[in-house]
C-alpha cells in the first residue's frame, strides 16, 4: 500500500492521490511492483526500499546519490491467543531533495499520529521530518517499556496468590521482549550518533535541540530497558528458588510417607513367609491385634523420629537460635 502526504501552506498534513514533489510517501508492506513503480517517480534506488522489507534486518545508515537512508528498529505490540507480546521492527526513512519515503511491513503508531495531525510534521523539511520521527519512536518505547513493567507487576500479584505455569510463561515472554527491546534500542543508538553528520544538524539550532532530544529519549529508554530487563532477570531466579524449594518440600513429604508405609509392609511380608513364626498354630486372636498394635506403636516411633530430626535440621536450628536472640534482647 501506497499513500501521499503534504504539508499545506498551513502547516496541515493533507493526503493526495498522485505523486507530487516534496511529499510524504508512506509505504506498508508494498509489492514489487509498488517498489520499483516508487523508485521511479522518486528518484530511489531500489534495494534502499526493499531494505525495511526484511524483518532480521538490522539498524543502519546508507548514503548514495543524494539519497539518504535510515533504518531503525520500531517497537510493536502483537496479539496472540488475546496476550500482548511486545516485538520489535525495522522501518526505513529515506529521502532526497524530492520527497520523504517511509517504508515497513506493518503500519506504525508513530506515522499513524503524524496522519491524524496529532504531531505536526514538514514534508518540505526531510531532516525535520525525520528526527521529529526518531523522537516519536524513542517515546514510543518508553510507552511499550511502561506497559510490560506494568504487566510484570500483575503478573507478580497474581504468582503472589496462586503460582501456576501459564505466569511464568508470561514472564518468560516479557523477558525475551526485553532483550529484543535492548538489542534494538542499542544498533538505533549507533544510528543516533551519525545523525551529527548529516547535513544542516549541526549548523540549525531547532534541529539540533530535536537531535539533543532524540539522544535523550533513546539513552533514557535504553537505560529504563537494561533496569527493567535486570529486574525480571532476578524476579525470574527467584520464582525459580521457589518452585525449587517448594519441589524439596513435596519430595520430603513423601518420602516420609513412603517410610512410614513401609514398616507395616515389612512386618506384613514377616508374617506372611512360610516359617514358624510366634502365635502360629494357636487358634488365638490376641496374636493379630498385637502385630497389628506393635506395627502401630512402631510406626508413631519412626514418625516421631523423623519429625525431630526435621525440627532440628540446621536451619530451623539456625532460625530457633535467632527467634531466642530476638526474645532476649526485648
Amino acid at each position: 500500500m501506497i499513500q501521499f502526504f503534504i504539508t499545506d501552506n498551513e502547516g496541515k498534513l493533507e493526503k493526495r492521490d498522485t505523486f507530487t514533489p516534496k511529499c510524504w510517501v508512506d509505504m506498508i508492506n508494498p509489492s514489487d511492483d509498488e517498489c520499483e513503480k516508487a523508485a521511479e517517480f522518486c528518484g530511489v534506488p531500489e534495494d534502499m526500499i526493499k531494505a525495511a522489507l526484511d524483518e532480521e534486518e538490522r539498524a543502519r545508515t546508507e548514503f548514495d546519490d543524494g539519497c539518504s537512508l535510515f533504518l531503525v528498529d520500531c517497537p510493536i505490540i502483537n496479539e496472540e491467543d488475546g496476550v500482548d507480546v511486545y516485538d520489535t521492527l525495522p522501518l526505513a526513512v529515506i529521502y532526497n531533495n524530492n520527497c520523504v519515503i517511509t517504508v515497513c511491513l506493518k503500519g506504525n503508531t508513530v506515522l499513524k499520529e503524524f496522519i491524524v495531525g496529532r504531531t505536526k510534521v514538514y514534508t518540505q523539511k526531510p531532516v525535520h521530518f525525520m528526527l521529529t520521527f526518531l523522537l516519536g519512536n524513542a517515546k514510543r518505547y518508553l510507552y511499550c517499556l511502561k506497559q510490560i513493567d506494568r504487566k510484570n507487576h500483575r503478573i507478580q500479584s497474581e504468582m503472589g496468590r496462586t503460582m501456576r505455569n501459564s505466569e511464568i510463561v508470561q514472564l518468560l515472554d516479557l523477558q525475551n521482549s526485553l532483550v529484543y527491546f535492548s538489542t534494538s534500542l542499542g544498533s538505533n543508538t549507533r544510528v543516533y550518533e551519525k545523525l551529527s553528520k548529516v547535513e544542516g544538524v549541526a549548523t540549525s539550532e531547532e534541529y539540533q535541540d530535536l537531535y539533543d532530544d532524540v539522544l535523550i529519549e533513546s539513552r533514557q529508554a535504553l537505560e529504563t530497558c537494561n533496569i527493567y530487563k535486570n529486574i525480571l532477570s532476578v524476579t525470574m531466579d527467584a520464582y525459580g528458588s521457589v518452585i525449587s524449594n517448594n519441589a524439596n518440600g513435596t519430595m520430603r513429604k513423601l518420602t516420609i510417607i513412603t517410610i512410614l508405609l513401609a514398616i507395616p509392609t515389612m512386618i506384613a511380608g514377616f508374617w506372611g513367609m512360610n516359617m514358624p513364626v510366634p502365635g502360629e498354630g494357636s487358634g488365638n486372636t490376641l496374636w493379630f491385634w498385637l502385630v497389628i498394635a506393635g506395627t502401630f506403636l512402631l510406626t508413631l516411633a519412626v514418625a516421631f523420629i523423623v519429625t525431630q530430626m526435621g525440627m532440628y535440621s540446621p536451619r530451623r536450628q539456625r532460625k530457633r537460635r535467632r527467634r531466642k536472640k530476638r526474645d532476649g534482647e526485648m
